[in-house]
């Protein structure tokens, strides 16, 4: 299949879709950074998703101003208008011409205002030390399948749900590490995709 990953400039699932002999693209207006530029289009992901002419795609939407996790800050000057422009990029990803569509985000509200969303995920759920919460929007695409124990047809695919990294001074229990030193980049390494999730799309969907 040809396959585009917008919004990607790690190439995780690129590559996992790469490895089961798809042509995998990842899309992002950065440059990448998973090592293989000959499979990057750096620029407009929207323009790529409508022009382009792929059989699926994957899709990680901005979800900065529209998680659930920023409604801190959901009345701030200027943020309304931010949010229903980060839901407007997300139906058009939504929208695109493309037979078979996932689009992954944390809980936001996306859902319902774009779509109700298809199902929710963990990390640890497909073999990844790690909890976060993610949800799927899927077009044509059957539900990734997990299975918390070993059954007669299928091996478990869970780990033991992961124990907090730390706790913050309020109580609520966090688990991304490298996003607790304050750093400006914590967001960006908390958006990337788990390669858990991308091994499992590859596996399921290709």
């Amino acid at each position: 299949m040809r396959i585009l990953v917008a919004c990607e400039e790690s190439q995780t699932v690129c590559i996992a879709f790469r490895n089961k002999g798809h042509e995998a693209f990842s899309c992002d207006i950065q440059p990448c950074s998973g090592g293989h530029p000959e499979w990057h289009i750096q620029g407009d992901a929207i323009e790529e998703a409508y022009g382009g002419g792929y059989d699926m795609m994957i899709g990680h939407p901005p979800c900065t101003y529209i998680s659930f996790a920023g409604t801190h800050c959901w009345n701030d000057l200027g943020r309304c208008e931010k949010r229903l422009q980060a839901l407007e990029f997300f139906r058009k990803l939504w929208e695109a011409p493309i037979d078979k569509i996932c689009l992954e985000n944390p809980k936001s509200c996306a859902s319902p205002v774009i779509a109700k969303y298809t199902q929710e995920i963990q990390p640890y759920y497909f073999g990844e030390s790690n909890l976060k919460t993610t949800w799927l929007w899927l077009k044509n695409l059957p539900l990734l399948q997990h299975y918390a124990k070993d059954t007669l047809f299928n091996e478990k695919t869970h780990t033991d749900k992961p124990e907090p990294e730390y706790i913050s001074q309020n109580g609520k229990k966090l688990y991304f590490t490298e996003a607790k030193s304050g750093s400006n980049n914590g967001g960006h390494i908390r958006s990337k995709t788990f390669a858990a999730f991308a091994n499992a799309m590859a596996e399921q969907w290709g």
